[in-house]
């Protein structure tokens, strides 16, 4: 249910592809000539026709530049004892970062070193 009182109602797929767009965002404005052309995108799983022994969170292709966020691996492979809304939305980060951080060439945290400054 939802009313004019309530919240609007957004689904746990909504909510990763909005902190996927939201990180994607803040790297873009830090990095604008290395990400300038990147196409950011999310997919449920990889499409693949092999069994991985790891299962990949993200895929990165150089030409054209694209990065892949896997939403099922993310949120589910990664394990923690107890993930409160923080701690999903880091995870998803995370990942933004070093699927990122593997197309430029670069270590993940120098992509965003005072992103988590407050911890």
């Amino acid at each position: 249910m939802t009313g004019p009182d309530l919240p609007p109602v957004i689904t746990r797929a909504e909510l990763f592809d909005r902190i996927v767009a939201d990180t994607a965002h803040y790297l873009v404005e830090r990095w604008p000539d290395e990400l300038a052309n990147v196409v950011f995108q999310v997919a449920d799983m990889p499409s693949t026709a092999e069994q991985p022994t790891v299962m990949p969170r993200w895929l990165v292709e150089h030409q054209p530049p694209r990065v892949t966020i896997y939403r099922i691996p993310v949120e589910r492979v990664t394990r923690l004892p107890e993930k409160d809304d923080l701690d999903r939305r880091i995870i998803v980060e995370t990942s933004v970062l070093r699927a990122v951080a593997e197309l430029i060439g670069k270590d993940p945290w120098d992509l965003a070193p005072d992103r988590y400054r407050h911890f």
